[in-house]
């Protein structure tokens, strides 16, 4: 079978069930396993490289009033490639190729390739998407097993944060300037790490926050995930806090509970890798009761 993928988590899933070599094409933003860099690209973005935090936002927000995705796909180098299977999403409007768009090409190309759509919200969603990926690679049961892991190490979290006497105000903040709360899965990775996310709600989309509303909140930790970003990229974003009235009173700052993590590779990305995120939220919020786990990156935290 060739498959090209056209999302970072779903050319995570097809890897993890050991499909790589099947893989023949991806998408720009692509970088996980290392060998898929040198795979044909796919997709193209219309962010500038060096826009700021801000402005990308900006460039979101106008491209979804005008309901377009700030990725397009080439279609020349998708035909070219001859999949049986193409792999995308519709969760996201702007991080990913539409799903129109991907459907009216593959009825153009020969054979009429099969695309699977995954639209994960939730943690067991995300997990699923690996029995979709097997079942149309014709692997169900290797997939189930794959499944079946990811799932024990969830629960071994779980079952950990049960035990706990307390648990500590936590947000998760998935871009700065503006806010962001946290959404879909991520509040939920909050409570089976053993923490109260009191900004994003469980399987809903993130949502736009006032800095008063983070103020009100007055979490005991923060974690910068921002979507899309590098932990070198989002601590370019931190001095912006300098200007947020009152943020350097917040219990999180004064007890120097805020982390950046890698927002691109972990918590924003729904693959197989979200299950390290939430070993490393564990960590974060309870380094004494969740063992980091070997390979896993611990959170940075912030001690200025």
């Amino acid at each position: 079978m060739r498959i090209v993928s056209l999302l970072p988590s779903a050319t995570e899933i097809v890897c993890a069930l050991g499909l790589g070599d099947q893989l023949v094409g991806v998408t720009h933003e692509c970088d996980y396993p290392a060998f898929v860099a040198d795979l044909p690209k796919v997709t193209r973005t219309l962010i500038p490289h060096d826009a700021t935090s801000l402005q990308i936002d900006t460039l979101v927000q106008e491209r979804l009033k005008e309901q377009r995705a700030l990725y397009s796909l080439n279609e020349e180098a998708l035909a070219a490639l001859r999949p049986d299977l193409i792999v995308t999403q519709t969760l996201c409007n702007v991080c990913a190729v539409a799903e129109e768009d991907v459907r009216a090409a593959a009825c153009t190309l020969p054979g009429r390739p099969r695309v699977l759509n995954l639209e994960p919200q939730t943690l067991a969603q995300v997990i699923d998407g690996l029995r979709q990926v097997g079942r149309a690679a014709g692997i169900a049961d290797r997939a189930e097993a794959a499944a079946q892991t990811l799932r024990s190490r969830i629960a071994a979290v779980a079952d950990r944060s049960a035990r706990l006497q307390s648990r500590p105000r936590v947000a998760i903040l998935e871009w700065i300037d503006p806010p962001f709360s946290c959404g879909h899965w991520n509040p939920e990775l909050v409570r089976l790490a053993g923490g109260r996310e009191g900004l994003g709600q469980e399987g809903a989309p993130s949502r736009r926050l006032d800095w008063q509303e983070v103020l009100a909140w007055k979490p005991e930790i923060v974690i910068f995930a921002c979507c899309g970003f590098s932990v070198a990229r989002t601590l370019q974003d931190l001095p912006l806090l300098d200007a947020v009235p009152g943020w350097d009173a917040l219990p999180c700052v004064r007890n120097q509970e805020v982390y950046v993590v890698d927002g691109s590779a972990y918590f924003s990305r729904p693959g197989p890798r979200l299950v390290d995120s939430l070993e490393i939220l564990a960590h974060a919020l309870h380094p004494q009761v969740h063992p980091l786990p070997a390979g896993v990156p611990a959170a940075v935290r912030i001690t200025h």
